[in-house]
């Protein structure tokens, strides 16, 4: 009995070595196969970056590039040069005993660039990366951000010529078009647009008025800047005077601008309808008359909408407009 047991011991280990000898590479074979998907088919492009210095910087600061960018892209575009430099004089405030990171400063040590898209061809205009920000003791901050830089938006009043009060008429023009990424195709807000690499603020507010109201602004002056007039106070991170609506993901702040003309009354039904954008660039905008007390109301999903009608009450209230 005990001989018959140690012969089927033995045949049992023997089936197992041969059945782990053909069957070994065949799951070997399948593993890398499937990893193989889901391994990049080329290692990304690490660079030390040679601009990032200061205080608040790991000595090699390293940046991940992934295939398709390069690193004289990355740091010619703006919305990439604007951040890093806020970030630094950020990051070097920590020096000041006052602060309360000074007794274990936090430093970047890396950025990894995890996808971009371009506009119009070539041109840079959305980077996703992750920066990774830690201290001594090994804390680390949120890093994960979305670059698309800076834009503008426009309250822009009308008011009957005939009106001898101009609270009582005053109305606001919204337009109404598809916007994919709020999953809405006739989303109600304030004219806005982004700012492109050279030009202004104030010029970009007056483009996307004659884009998209056909209305052309010549005199500066007839252009109010609300985040300049309303923004006071501590500034020495050099952030941007305007309304950041998404900081916890996102570097985009938009500047606020008024704007209020008087016209003939029966000019107003023909606002209201109006077809307007570019159609070259896929804008169809249907323009929207909202009397200034429903604006809140009109409004309330668009925190363009909200942030220019805050502002500009607030500040009549104090006598500023």
């Amino acid at each position: 009995m005990c001989r018959w047991m140690r012969s089927a011991s033995m045949l049992w280990a023997a089936g197992l070595l041969l059945a782990t000898a053909l069957v070994g590479p065949l799951f070997q074979q399948h593993m890398f196969s499937s990893l193989a998907h889901r391994l990049p088919k080329s290692p990304p492009s690490v660079y030390p970056h040679r601009h990032i210095h200061g205080r608040g910087m790991a000595d090699g600061v390293r940046i991940h590039l992934p295939e398709g960018l390069t690193r004289d892209q990355l740091q010619s575009f703006r919305p990439f040069k604007e951040w890093m430099a806020t970030l630094n004089r950020s990051l070097a405030r920590q020096t000041t005993a006052s602060h309360p990171f000074h007794a274990d400063p936090y430093v970047l040590r890396s950025i990894t660039v995890q996808s971009f898209d371009r506009f119009g061809g070539n041109r840079l205009g959305f980077v996703k990366l992750a920066a990774s920000v830690s201290n001594a003791a090994g804390e680390s901050l949120p890093g994960a951000a979305l670059l698309r830089g800076p834009s503008v938006a426009v309250l822009f009043m009308l008011i009957p010529d005939d009106s001898d009060d101009a609270d009582d008429e005053r109305y606001a023009v919204m337009t109404v078009q598809p916007r994919i990424p709020a999953g809405s195709m006739a989303f109600a807000e304030l004219p806005a647009g982004m700012v492109d690499d050279a030009g202004s603020f104030k010029g970009a507010a007056a483009k996307e008025m004659e884009e998209e109201l056909g209305i052309t602004i010549t005199d500066d002056h007839q252009m109010t800047c609300l985040s300049e007039l309303a923004v006071a106070g501590d500034n020495d991170e050099g952030l941007a005077t305007a309304m950041f609506p998404s900081a916890g993901g996102c570097d985009e702040h938009v500047t606020l601008y008024s704007h209020e003309r008087r016209v003939p009354r029966d000019q107003l039904r023909d606002w209201t309808g109006r077809l307007t954008g570019l159609r070259s660039e896929g804008e169809k905008i249907t323009l929207k008359l909202v009397p200034m007390r429903d604006l809140w109301r009109e409004g309330a999903r668009d925190a363009k909408a909200l942030g220019a009608l805050a502002l500009w009450e607030a500040l009549r209230r104090e006598g500023r407009l």
